[in-house]
């Protein structure tokens, strides 16, 4: 990026949106960090008149209705926010020859797969939430000329996630049952961020699956978890329909990072180093 360079970030109050800023160097680039009380995506007019006044070079779209329950509940709010959202930071996009960065989620396969998911893999979402962030990735293809659609899994920081639930929980000293037939990569919002920010500067274009390596069942990584936070809970393996906390995301959503291997960019590092040193922050 040359010069001062505007990026609007969209959800910067998310885990992923916290540590975009955090990673971005201020003096560098003017971040322009917003959620619904400064613009409400779903608001085209609004979205276009904070776009006007501020001529943005890159959008990053952090923002989701990520309840996966609720979203069954409240579809048209799913598709507003995830799809028309989505539709209108895109025109604002195309407007000023902003590169438009969505993140998006495994949840836009439907788990049946047997084998990785690549980016070139057709989408078959089965949730009301997997279908809108799909719409909403549709919306990003058709409008826009440059952009970045950021697939990831399992995501955990700052902010209320899977590892978080499971500490939680296991201050009651309680067992906890956790999903054993749901499979995935847990992935740092720290490093998702990271590459983020990598495929930004370097205006790669297209789709990219982003996770930590390797994969693991929902009752491994809870194990994982207690075991490098000190507690000594019971984790009783159960079935993903069981498991309340997960019960509607994908049974098998791992996602193979092909993208960047054919664009030579590192991959990130394993989801148990990640996660260590994820638990050894929180403690400090």
């Amino acid at each position: 990026m040359n010069g001062m360079q505007v990026v609007w970030l969209v959800g910067g109050d998310g885990q992923v949106g916290q540590e975009i800023i955090r990673q971005l160097k201020y003096g560098e680039v003017e971040i322009l960090s917003t959620d619904i009380d400064e613009v409400d995506i779903t608001d085209a007019k609004e979205v276009m008149m904070f776009a006007d006044m501020n001529r943005p070079h890159y959008i990053i779209n952090c923002a989701g209705y990520t309840d996966v329950a609720l979203c069954e509940e409240n579809p048209e709010k799913a598709y507003k926010v995830n799809a028309i959202g989505a539709r209108n930071l895109s025109a604002a996009a195309r407007k000023y020859g902003a590169r438009m960065i969505q993140l998006s989620t495994d949840d836009v396969f439907d788990g049946k797969s047997e084998v990785p998911y690549t980016e070139f893999d057709t989408p078959n979402p089965r949730t009301i939430y997997g279908k809108s962030k799909l719409a909403g990735e549709n919306f990003v293809r058709e409008l826009t000329t440059k952009h970045n659609i950021i697939r990831s899994s399992w995501i955990y920081g700052n902010g209320q996630n899977y590892v978080r639930q499971v500490l939680d929980l296991a201050k009651g000293r309680q067992p906890i049952e956790a999903a054993s037939d749901q499979i995935s990569a847990p992935t740092s919002a720290k490093y998702l961020a990271k590459k983020i920010l990598h495929l930004m500067k370097q205006e790669e274009d297209g789709i990219f699956h982003i996770t930590c390596g390797g994969t693991c069942s929902r009752y491994e990584f809870a194990k994982e978890i207690l075991r490098l936070a000190g507690m000594e809970n019971e984790v009783v393996p159960v079935s993903r329909k069981e498991d309340e906390l997960v019960s509607m995301r994908p049974k098998y959503s791992v996602l193979d990072n092909m993208m960047l291997r054919l664009s030579d960019i590192d991959l990130l590092p394993d989801w148990k180093e990640c996660l260590k040193e994820y638990i050894v922050s929180q403690k400090g």
